[in-house]
This record gives C-alpha cells, structure tokens and sequence, in this order.
C-alpha cells in the first residue's frame, strides 16, 4: 500500500486549515487517513506548523512519501533533517548523541530566527498603528481648522447685517436734513 504524507483540508471557506496526515494514496484528499501527524494554519503570520516530529520521522522511513507542500512543511520543522541524521546514524557516520546535538542546534537556530520574524512584524504593526493615528491627528486638525473659518463668518455675518441696516438710516437722515 503506497502511503502518502499531505495536507488535508478543513476550516470553513476563505479560512483554510490543514491536517497533516499519513493516507493511502487511493484514499480522498479529506478521506480516511492512517495516522495525524499534525497541523498547520497558513491564516497566521508566520504560519502555524505543528508537527510530530518523530512520527513523522517514522513515517518516511518506512516509505512515506510527502507531496511538495507537505515536504516543504516537514523541512521547515525539521523533519527531513532528523531523517537524514538517522540515516547518519544507522550507516555509522553519527553517533546518536551527535545526531540529537545537530538537531537541537538546529532547532534553536530555527526558533530564534521565528522570534525574529515576530519581533519585526509586530514592530511594523506598531509603526503602521502610529503613522495611522498621526495621518487621523492631521485629518482632525485639518477639518477644525476649515470649520473654523465659516464660525468667524457667521459671527462677522450678524456685524456686517447690523452695519448695513445703519447705512440706509444714515442715508435717510442725510437726505431728511437736505431738505
């Protein structure tokens, strides 16, 4: 029974989530599976890969083969590395302790380089927030300062309307002492 390692699908339309599952090649994408071997959510930034390492591990040595995504998953965690250092072992090229101190290494190298990637996403997150509050400050001031110009005209308006009213009267007068 050729045995393949993919991705099947779940989540609801627009928000795909993914089992990573050992299945038998005649089997449905989203069919029946022989082993969960873990998940992965592309929704988050960096995605979200959780992977049981060592059965995976298992898997590809008894055959398994990943599909292009799944082993682009499987040596993003490190899957594929493992595999090669047990093949190092079992031919005598490592010791077991040899083989766990690489993958370790490895492993923590992979993590901080994560905590990185997170450390500058949410620093632009931050910068992007601030620069969307200055633009929303700028925005503001500028809406108060053309509404500002049409009170002072309302307030010259009842001036200018007074000073009118006067003119005719004086006009009036002028015209009354004329005769």
């Amino acid at each position: 029974m050729p045995v393949k390692i993919r991705l099947q699908r779940h989540g609801k339309k627009g928000k795909p989530f993914y089992w990573v599952v050992a299945a038998d090649t005649r089997a449905k994408r989203d069919g029946k599976f022989l082993e969960k071997l873990g998940t992965y959510n592309p929704n988050t930034n960096p995605a979200t890969i959780d992977l049981d390492v060592d059965s995976s591990v298992k898997w590809l040595q008894n055959g398994a083969q990943p599909t292009e995504t799944a082993k682009r998953l499987l040596s993003y965690t490190g899957v594929l590395l493992k595999n090669h250092l047990a093949g190092g072992v079992r031919k005598g090229a490592l010791t077991e302790e040899q083989a766990e101190e690489k993958f370790n290494a490895w492993v923590e190298e992979k993590a901080s380089k994560i905590d990185a990637k997170k450390e500058n996403l949410s620093k632009e997150q931050e910068k992007a927030r601030k620069e969307a509050l200055a633009a929303e400050k700028a925005a503001n001031e500028a809406r108060i300062a053309a509404a500002q110009p049409q009170e002072e005209e309302i307030e010259e308006a009842p001036e200018a309307e007074a000073a009118t009213e006067e003119a005719p009267a004086a006009e009036e007068n002028n015209e009354e002492e004329a005769k």
